[in-house]
């Protein structure tokens, strides 16, 4: 055409023009059609062409808004792409950082009482053309430049949104993030390493106390009104935010991003380890080492998250032997004497909780791991007794031994039912094989250590059942209180009533409502102790909590409500609702 519009003002993109503040839109008038030029110029007539170069290099000539025209100014605008980036490679960054800034919506200005307010647009209609677009550029420019992918990772870290920034801003990120790795698998493990980074510091910034008590206080009414005023009601296209049901909505507004954002990845786990709705093996597995490699190198090392660690939990029920090879590789990391000692008590933490919560880790399983780790726990004691050296309540000293036993407690507490009542005089076998007795009664004592809510239970599962008397043990360790004990993160501490292990139950009940529903057909819930009719363990069916009302061990979660029992000569009344 005669005229071609090369850049437009800013306020152009909201459809308004402010006449007196804004100035006219920047256009470009060639005379001619650029084919034309180009012949002219060939003939020795430069006028138009110098001209087109003098425009092409004014600074305030934004970008064409290639991505949103018609067909036929894509397909030139990819040609030119492709030409770009293989005979000057120089500009091979600047195209792909060009693509990337498309994988957002664009920017508008809102004013709220006299305040601009700058966020994306949500009402864009055009977004999934605009993003297959973007995609297909990318394929196209790493087609004809393979080292593409080396380039494109940085690019994609300098893009990240603000993780401040709005759940739709960062789906749509996270979304296009994703959808690369399909087409270049290569970059796919960092890829997730920088999202599940970016994931973590949302997670470990909402607390579950802090989603708790924000689902308690507001009603339904107040998060309605409160999350169409924040613009929460994301980025499922099917759904318009006034037919999404409030109950399915977090009252916490981090909380509510997390959940969008963790429906994404879930999501993405599932498609890309599923064709036509069966399992494929090899894809299941490639995603199972990339998962993994980021697990050991941010989610293992983050403590507290709550969530993020659930789409290993979830890509792990897909088949078993996910789960046998993600608790065999916990095992390894605990009995490595190479690995410092928090990562072992992490390890551990993890091994125990999985055990515990994940409905899909059959009882031979439970059983085999329990096996592992009190064969390991005993020949730690011996190895202590036959040192010929005082042995002490030590954490800095023995921290992975007691992680290692509050694993086993832990597991035993919610997975001793499964254990007897398919053949109970076999069940009780097992048990008495593991010699709990030793451990409880070892100069170590680890249910001085071990969290208060995990003892009181583990306590009244062996006492039901005879196969380790705990009580006075701990009526023992509460009459001398604790010493001066060291903790695994340093510095002492003096407390009889605390968490001195630094316990971490990373598969906690799960929060988040939306993504949570696809967790929660997998998660093994707390069962109340009450399945026998003999008088003295009345307390436990009266005072084990009915729900899950604080639903997790991790003490974060409950130090309010957790009490360590003054006198247990005898069970003690009430357990505090640890669960």
């Amino acid at each position: 055409s005669n005229v071609s519009t090369v850049g437009r003002s800013a306020n152009m993109d909201t459809g308004e023009r402010d006449f007196l503040n804004t100035p006219p839109m920047k256009t470009v008038r060639f005379g001619g059609r650029v084919t034309d030029m180009l012949d002219k110029q060939q003939r020795g007539d430069s006028t138009d062409y110098e001209l087109l170069k003098h425009q092409l290099t004014d600074p305030d000539i934004k970008r064409l808004p290639w991505a949103e025209r018609s067909q036929a100014v894509v397909d030139e605008y990819m040609s030119f792409l492709s030409n770009l980036v293989t005979a000057q490679t120089v500009f091979l960054c600047i195209c792909v950082r060009m693509v990337v800034s498309h994988f957002t919506p664009k920017r508008v200005t809102i004013c709220e009482e006299g305040v601009d307010i700058s966020d994306s647009d949500d009402e864009d209609e055009n977004l999934p053309r605009t993003f297959e677009r973007c995609h297909q550029a990318l394929q196209l420019i790493s087609k004809y430049v393979p080292s593409t992918s080396r380039f494109l990772l940085p690019i994609l870290q300098e893009n990240f949104p603000f993780i401040q920034k709005s759940s739709r801003t960062l789906e749509c990120y996270i979304h296009n993030l994703l959808r690369v790795t399909v087409y270049l698998p290569v970059i796919r493990r960092d890829v997730l390493e920088l999202i599940i980074g970016k994931l973590l510091k949302l997670d470990v910034s909402a607390s579950r106390a802090d989603i708790e008590e924000a689902e308690e206080n507001v009603t339904d009414s107040q998060r309605t009104e409160d999350l169409m005023e924040e613009g929460l009601f994301d980025m499922d296209e099917d759904t318009p935010p006034e037919h999404l049901p409030s109950s399915t909505l977090m009252a916490h507004p981090e909380a509510e991003k997390l959940d969008a954002l963790m429906s994404v990845l879930m999501a993405y786990i599932k498609d890309v380890c599923h064709i036509n709705g069966c399992l494929h093996v090899d894809q299941t597995k490639d995603v199972y080492r990339d998962l993994l490699s980021v697990f050991d190198k941010v989610i293992l090392t983050t403590h507290a998250s709550c969530h993020v660690q659930y789409l290993l939990f979830y890509l792990c029920s897909f088949r078993l032997a996910l789960a046998e090879a993600f608790l065999d590789h916990l095992w390894k990391i605990l009995q490595n004497l190479s690995q410092p000692a928090v990562l072992r008590q992490a390890a551990a933490g993890y091994l125990g909780s999985f055990l515990a919560r994940a409905k899909f880790v059959p009882v031979h399983t439970v059983r085999a791991c329990l096996d592992l780790l009190l064969s390991w726990i005993h020949g730690y004691i011996h190895n202590q007794d036959g040192s010929g050296s005082p042995v002490c309540c030590d954490i800095s000293l023995h921290g992975p031994f007691y992680a290692a036993c509050q694993a086993a407690f832990y597991t035993l507490v919610f997975r001793h039912r499964a254990l007897l009542e398919a053949d109970m005089r076999k069940g009780l076998e097992f048990l008495q094989g593991l010699n709990l007795e030793r451990v409880v009664m070892c100069q170590l004592n680890p249910l001085k250590v071990c969290l208060p809510a995990v003892t009181n239970l583990f306590a009244a599962v062996t006492r039901k059942y005879q196969v380790a008397f705990c009580y006075t043990i701990i009526e023992r360790n509460n009459r001398h209180m604790l010493p001066v004990v060291r903790s695994s993160t340093g510095g002492d501490r003096v407390s009889a009533n605390t968490n001195p292990l630094d316990s971490f139950f990373p598969f906690d009940p799960y929060l988040l409502k939306r993504s949570g529903q696809l967790i929660e057909p997998l998660y093994q819930k707390w069962e109340e102790l009450c399945d026998t009719e003999d008088d003295e363990d009345d307390f436990l069916r009266e005072e084990t909590p009915k729900t899950e009302c604080i639903m997790g061990m991790t003490p974060s979660s409950l130090d309010s409500n957790l009490q360590s029992p003054s006198s247990v000569g005898s069970p003690r009344t009430g357990f505090h609702r640890p669960f």
